[in-house]
This record gives C-alpha cells, structure tokens and sequence, in this order.
C-alpha cells in the first residue's frame, strides 16, 4: 500500500490542526503522519528534499519511482501553518512594547513572502485558522488576529519550552480575545485607582521631600495594579503568604500601596528622625523590609513580607527563595502553592548580576524549589548611566529566564491594561504548572538614578523625549474617558482625594520625635528576644541524660534489615555503635550526628546545604546512605522517634553566593530550625562575600533581623595549598561587633555538640560562624567520653589538663586544629614547663576566663599567641582589638604572605614547622630569619 495515501483523504482543516499538534509534540501524532510531518521545515528546502517533498513542484516521492502530487490548497496551509509558527516564534521581536523608544530591527520579518504567500492570498480562506480558535478565515484576518496576539503592547516567548502541555496552555490563553484584555468598567477604574495612588505619592514626594532621594518609580507606575492584581486573584486561588524582594526603585511606593505601611511612617523615616532604641542602627528607608496583613476584595486574609535588602542589586533574590521555602515546609508542606515569592528586578541588574543565574537554577532542585516565582523586570532601558546596549550581550534583559524554560512576557508599561492582563497570565501560569514566569515591563526613569541626577549628561536624546512623554496614569485616563468609562473630572477628584489623605498622614508624622522600626516578620519570631553580648556569654545547659544519647546512637548506628549496602558504609555505621557502646571515643563525625539527633529528639528542625554535605567534603558524615542495588536514600537521622522533628539534608548546586543566601532566608523564617551550610572548603565562602557582609554580619544592627544561621567553614593548614587551607578566619572576626555574631574554632567532638545544641536552646538567634577540622575528623586524641557529652555545657575555654600549673613557665593560647600540633610537638620534646591552652570561641571574647586562665599559671613569665596562619591573617588582630591583655602576648605565626599557603607541600610543612619551633623557643623567631633561611622557605 501507498504510505502516503492518507493525503489523498486528509481534508485541510485536518491537517492544519494535526500538524500543529505534531509541531507541540511530534510523540503524540500518529507515526505515519509523523513520518509525513518530520523534517518538515519551511525556510529549509534540503530538509523538504530528504524526506521525498519537492516543495516548488508540491509533490512527494513514495517510493518505486512514483510520486503522489500535493494539493496546492494543502501547500498552501502548510504556508499558512508556518506564518502561523512564524508569529509564535519571532512575533515578539516585533511589537509595539517601547513606549519612548523605537524598537530595534530584526530579520527576517513576518512578511507573508517570507512564508511562500503571496498578496493575492489575502483573501483565500484557510482552515488553519482553526489553529487560532477563531476556524476557517481569510488568511488577511489570520494576520490580523496574529498580529494582535503577539505584536501588540505584549511580546511572549515561549515557543522553547519541552513540555507540550505547557504551550498548548499558553497558546490557547493567548487566543482568548487575542491576548488583550477585556475588564469591566469598575476593573478599569480599579487600575486606574491603583495608577494615580502610584503617581500621586511619588508627586506628593517630590514636593514636600525635594531633592531627598526615593528611587522614584515613575514611568513604570503600572507595576503597582499589576501586583495589586497579582495579589488579589492569588488570594482567590489559594494563596495565603506572599514574600517578596525588590530594589529601591519604587520601593516605598509598593510599601505604601500594595503593603500597607503608613504613610506617616515612611515620611518619619524621610525626617530623619533618630531611631527609638539605642542599639539599633538602622538603614536607608528604601532598604527596610515590612510585615503586614492584608484583606483582599473576597474577604481572604493574606501574609505580606517585603524582605530587606542591601544596596547590593538582586542580593535579595535568594533571600526570599529561602524564606519562602521555610513558610512552605512550616505551614503548607503538602501545597508549595499557597505561598508565593514574587522578585522584582531591574533591567540592569537582571542581566548583569551572575546571582541571578545562579537563583534560577535552584527553581527546580528539591532541597530549594518554591513551586515557581514571579519574577518582574522594571525595566527604565537604563543602568545608572549605561545605556542598555552597553548592559547586556543578549537580546533581553530577561534571558536568564530561558534557563529554566520559563515563558516571558514583554509588555508596554505605559499600556497599564496590558499589564495587569499579563501579571495576571503570569500567575495563572505559576499556580497551573508550578514553575516560574518572567514579566518585563518595559518603561523609563523619569528622573536620573536618583532624583538629585542629571541624566541628560549621558541620554539627552532619551531624556528630551521622556520630558515631553505623558506619565501611565494620564495615558490610561485618556483611554478611559475615550471609551466612556469615566468624565473629566474622575482623576482630579481620585488625585484630590489620595493627596488630602497624604497631607493628614504628614501632619500626624510630625506629632512623632523619634522613628520606630518594627521588626519584620515578627509572627515567626514569638518567644525570642534581642540580647546584648553580656547575654551571650550566660551558660547554658546542654548536656543530654545518658539514656537518650543511648538510643539515639543507636537509631543512627543501625542500617535497616532486608536492604544491601557497600561493605565501606556497614563498617562505617558499625563503627558508630563500637565507639559509643564498645570503646567510649567518640570522633568528630559522631559529635555533630549527635546534636542534631538530640535536637530533632527535642522537636527541632535541622536543614544542612552545600555542596557535598550529604556524604561530607571529606567523607566522614554520611548522613544520607545509599541502598547499593537501587540507591534508596536512608537518612538514620529521621529514624530516632515518632516526634521526632525533621532531618532535611541537601547536596546544592555548585554556588556559595546564592545557595548560603537561600539558606540564610531560610534561617530568617524558621527560627525552631538549626539551619546550617556548609562550605565544600572554608575559603570557597569568599564567593558568598556580599551575603555575609550585608545580611549575616550586619542584619540585626540595619534591620532588627534575628539570624541564627550557621557556618561550617573547613578550616586548617595540611600542605593543601593556598586554596584549600585558610577559611580566611581573619575576614570574619573583623566583622566581629559588639554583640552581632558568634565565631568559634572547636577542638572536641563534645564542644561542637554542645556548640550546635546551644544555638537552639537559647531563646535568642544569632549567627554562628564555626571553623571545621579536616585532618582532625580522623585524628586519633580528638576525641571525646560519652561522658563529656553528658554533662557540662560548652566551653569558650579549654584550659590544659594535664600540665602542672606551678611548673608552666609558657602559657600558650592556640585555637582550634593548631592544638594537636603543639601538643605532639610538647610530647615529643618533653616540655612540661608548657602549657596550652585552647580558645574555642573567638567572638565574643571570653575575657574573663582568658584572665582567670592567666591567674592560675602564678610563674609563667611568657605568655604567646600561636596560630598556623600568616601574621597577618588569623585571629591575632582579632584579640589586638578585643582583649587588650594581648599586646603583652609574644605572637608566633607565619610570617605576614599575601597568599594564605604555599602551593609546595615542603615550603609548607618548612614555614608550619617554624612556628612550632618559635612556640617553644622564644630564640627561634621565624619573623627575623637570616637570609640564607628566610631564601630556603620562600
């Protein structure tokens, strides 16, 4: 039989609309179609040739020397099919989205020539117009409805996404009124509500503020009904919490007008008024983060939360990913749905800051997907003063957004109708397939950077235009009183009216002398309390009765029965019950597991990330096991009790930056939950710089913000080289103030125990910055009794527990791994007349038990700071500033490098070796070698 005698029966509309269905997913046609339909391309002849159609003579070769002539009418439709994916592919190269610039120009256009059609096709009736929804018509209004779905005031690109459902959900949304809106009358004067309380506050400003700076939002006003909208029909659907995270641009009007903050609290802040606690320092006003209630128009009550955010752009993006996951896995754990994030970025920063890139990956990963976020661009065309064609090598600012196969939306911002249609497509999208979607919203900076810019120094041509350009609202009130909607005086009253309201709010700030800032997401934060650093340095009980430490090393030394795993991973699980039950020496891996059994015994949550976490960097965790045959996940972990709180564990992705800010939101909104990343070698950290200094290190004194993060940064020099030995402890002691973070270097799998265990049990939460052993996870003397885990709390000091104190003549203060060097150095040297004592946490300084350790050693005479890292690097500057007793220390370390480690194993171990040497020999001072030596360990 003919293999291609189907096509004498196909009928055109048939065909029209199987070929489209093979065009979304080539599976799902039926194979002899298929086979028809494969390489079928227009623009492409060779494709056509190989497959046996001749597509000038219209004909297709079956096979045997014969050939079966193709219907003109049927070539016909699959150039009219083509023009059709013509428009869904290339349409929004070519729409009328700029609203004070031309849009740039692209080939090839959408020509009908282009496609095989001629103008005297302009009036046949094609059947693919079925493929539109609007069934057989002139080919003249299949351009004209193409036209109108993608080369009006919305461009759409989609057509890369793999998921077929997904673009027949998009395309059959798009056809609908041909993707343009169709609101009532009292939805219309809504958006224009929304639009004149977004320009009159931002008028209001710039009259009673002038010069001040506020990152005004004028010329993308429409951001307002659009989150407005967004908003309102999420509640419908379901949702209950919103977080979001933004710049400064239009911030303080998306705080007054979609939050709810008062105005007369904005305006304080503009006053500059002091702030009503003394240890709280504060931010700019367009930076502060707010907590608010909010009752939609159907009568639901939604959580609203802006997150803070530094001036460091798109910083935030990750921020709000981890809060909004901490909401998800608190209160809807079975429907991610109900909680959305919603980031709203600038065109510049979009495209430029590689966090970006970074947080998209996440969207899909188990251990930090939302469920999709909307992501919106207020695009001015500009950054700063770079002109968009000096920002971005791309197309769009938005491209990162095909990353993830996200469709995106390009709208005129000016076009306030538009927008609020495609936020609102955006949300159906989201809420329907759970994943994220892209808006940008194409508009201009009314003013330069900031108010007090002159932007016509580097865009005069732009800036002439936009000083003649009419701003959205007045646009839309044009629209409005054009259709009948609304009189003349309908946007003097609505401006008369939200201007008075203003005036009243100023008065009332002015009654108020001081500014109060009101901690942002206080509803998760009942029970905890801000304290001081004397506070910080109270005991705190930790230790764990014997029977429950008992049965929890059991539940994670027992693998389940019936299941085979690697001989390796018995053994080591083995060893787990040997050192706890048999010979009571519990290692460094066995510690850590223990605090957070213990914990999650008590009812708290615990969540580690980074990378390799599960196993752990150097294989001693091994938190997750893998059944060998079929690599099931076991975590012993989520096996101790039926009450148990739960054990989440997460190897990320290949970044510092943005996943250590996704778990710093995380921590930020689930404070019952010990929260911890870790990274893969302490001085990757450095990658995550911006997020330590402008959250981790700066966030309760700026924003009120609680944190109790913690960071498990490996730590320690083994000839491994410049990069894999300094967690760069120096950078984050200089952060170190006043009462703001903890730092500690423990040397005993106990001190970690009770170290991690405290930072749950206080009712207050602050980061926790921990440097890790490598080389001590197997070192045979750092270990621990059972004992020490059973009683006692943590210790800031560990004094010497062995040298007679009225024998020491040099005391020494180490930290951390350094400590085993010395003490086998100690041993193999017989020195009691030494002794050494350990400083387990660097901030806050425990000054009073460093000064009651001096007080027992009545005949030491010399004192010494020892660490293995540089003079210059370390945490002797560190106690220079904070424990004045130090200057009279003698200081033994490297010398002062600007690389942390040598790259040679011997030049390391040479200038390591040096320092131990001066350690015990005041006369062997490393930092005053002769030349010959000081050549010999360069």
């Amino acid at each position: 039989m003919d293999k291609y005698s189907f096509l004498n029966a196909a009928h055109t509309a048939f065909f029209s609309d199987l070929y489209d269905q093979y065009l979304s997913n080539p599976d799902r046609v039926e194979p002899s179609w298929r086979a028809f339909f494969q390489g079928f391309d227009f623009g492409m002849e060779s494709a056509l040739e190989e497959i046996g159609i001749d597509f000038q003579q219209g004909t297709v070769n079956t096979g045997g020397g014969t050939s079966l002539t193709m219907p003109r009418s049927m070539q016909k439709e699959f150039e009219v099919i083509g023009l059709i994916e013509g428009y869904r592919s290339r349409g929004h190269l070519f729409t009328q989205t700029n609203p004070v610039r031309e849009r740039r120009k692209y080939t090839p256009e959408l020509g009908i020539e282009n496609f095989g059609l001629e103008p005297s096709d302009l009036n046949t009736v094609f059947n693919a117009g079925a493929v539109l929804g609007i069934g057989p018509n002139t080919l003249a209004d299949i351009i004209r409805h193409l036209q109108r779905i993608y080369c009006d005031a919305i461009g759409v690109e989609y057509m890369y996404i793999r998921k077929p459902e997904r673009v027949a959900w998009i395309q059959n949304w798009l056809n609908v009124n041909d993707n343009h809106p169709d609101f009532s009358a009292d939805q219309k004067k809504h958006i224009l509500f929304k639009l004149n309380e977004a320009l009159s506050f931002e008028n209001f400003l710039h009259t009673k503020y002038v010069g001040q700076k506020r990152f005004s939002l004028e010329g993308n006003e429409s951001l307002i009904p659009a989150l407005d909208a967004i908003v309102e029909r999420a509640a419908e659907l379901g949702v209950r919490q919103f977080t979001m995270g933004m710049a400064h641009r239009g911030r303080l009007n998306v705080l007054t007008n979609i939050f709810g903050k008062a105005a007369r609290e904005i305006f304080s802040e503009f006053d500059g008024k002091d702030y009503e606690q003394e240890i709280f320092d504060g931010d700019v006003k367009y930076h502060l983060g707010w907590t608010s209630e909010r009752r939609t128009k159907s009568g639901a009550l939604v959580n609203m939360n802006i997150a803070p955010n530094p001036s460091h752009l798109e910083t935030v993006g990750p921020v709000v990913e981890g809060i909004a996951r901490a909401k998800q896995d608190a209160h809807y754990p079975e429907d991610f749905s109900k909680v959305l994030p919603i980031l709203v970025h600038g065109d510049a920063a979009i495209a430029g800051q590689g966090v970006v890139y970074e947080l998209v990956q996440m969207a899909g990963l188990d251990g930090y997907r939302t469920d999709g976020t909307i992501h919106i661009v207020v695009n001015n065309q500009i950054g700063f003063t770079t002109n968009y064609l000096d920002g971005r090598t791309s197309t769009y600012c938005t491209d990162v957004g095909k990353v993830t196969l996200s469709p995106v939306l390009h709208v005129n911002a000016d076009d306030a109708e538009s927008v609020v249609h495609a936020s609102l497509f955006a949300l159906e999208y989201r809420m329907r397939f759970r994943s994220d979607v892209f808006l940008d919203l194409l508009g201009y900076r009314k003013y330069g950077h900031n108010e007090g810019d002159e932007p016509r120094f580097t865009q005069p041509k732009l800036y002439k235009m936009i000083s003649t350009h009419k701003n959205p609202r007045d646009i839309y009130a044009d629209k409005l009183i054009a259709e009948g909607v609304i009189d003349a005086s309908y946007v003097e009253q609505l401006e008369k009216q939200y201007k008075e309201s203003l005036e009243v709010e100023l008065e009332d700030s002015r009654k108020v002398e001081r500014t109060v800032i009101k901690p942002f997401m206080q509803d998760e934060w009942s029970g905890f309390v801000r304290v001081k650093e004397e506070e910080m340095m109270n005991p705190v009980d930790t230790a764990v009765p014997r029977e429950r430490l008992e049965a929890i090393a059991r539940a994670i030394s027992e693998l389940p029965k019936g299941k085979k795993f690697l001989r390796k991973i018995e053994r080591l699980i083995g060893d787990r019950s040997k050192m706890f039950f048999e010979t009571d020496t519990l290692d460094w891996a066995m510690g850590e597991l223990l605090a957070y059994g213990t914990l999650l015994d008590e009812g708290y949550d615990v969540r580690m990330s980074g990378q390799d976490v599960e196993r752990g960097t150097f294989s001693h965790r091994h938190a997750v096991v893998k059944v060998e045959d079929s690599e099931e996940e076991i975590l012993l972990l989520n096996q101790i009790s039926e009450k148990q709180g739960r054990f989440q564990i997460y190897n990320s992705l290949l970044s510092e930056y943005g996943v250590l800010g996704f778990d710093y939101g995380y921590a930020m909104a689930s404070p019952n939950t010990l929260t911890i990343w870790e990274a893969q070698f302490g001085d990757f950290s450095n990658g995550a710089q911006i997020m330590i200094d402008q959250y981790i290190s700066a966030a309760e004194d700026k924003w009120k913000l609680q944190n109790g993060l913690v960071m498990l940064l490996p730590h320690g020099y083994e000839g491994q080289g410049a990069e894999h030995s300094s967690a760069r402890m120096e950078r984050y002691l200089q952060l170190c103030a006043r009462d703001n973070m903890f730092v500690a270097d423990c040397s005993t799998p106990a001190n970690l125990f009770h170290l991690l265990r405290r930072q749950m049990l206080v009712k207050y939460r602050k980061p926790l910055i921990v440097f890790t052993p490598k080389s001590l996870l197997r070192h045979p003397k750092c270990v621990s009794s059972v004992a020490d885990f059973t009683e006692g709390s943590f210790q800031e000091v560990i004094d010497d527990p062995s040298a007679p104190k009225d024998r020491v003549k040099t005391l020494v203060f180490c930290t951390g791994k350094f400590y085993y060097d010395l003490l086998a150095a100690r041993e193999e040297l017989q020195r009691d007349d030494v002794a050494l004592v350990r400083l387990e946490q660097l901030f806050p300084v425990p000054s009073d038990q460093i000064r009651a350790v001096l007080s027992k050693y009545k005949n030491a005479d010399d004192i010494v700071w020892a660490q293995e890292e540089p003079r210059n690097m370390g945490a002797w500057s560190h106690l220079l500033m904070h424990f004045p007793d130090a200057r009279q220390f003698r200081v033994a370390s490297r010398r002062f490098y600007a690389s942390p480690a040598a790259g040679s194993a011997v030049r390391s171990k040479l200038r390591h070796q040096q320092v131990i040497d001066y350690v015990f020999d005041k006369e062997k001072d490393n930092q005053f070698l002769t030349t010959l030596k000081t050549s010999k360990a360069k």
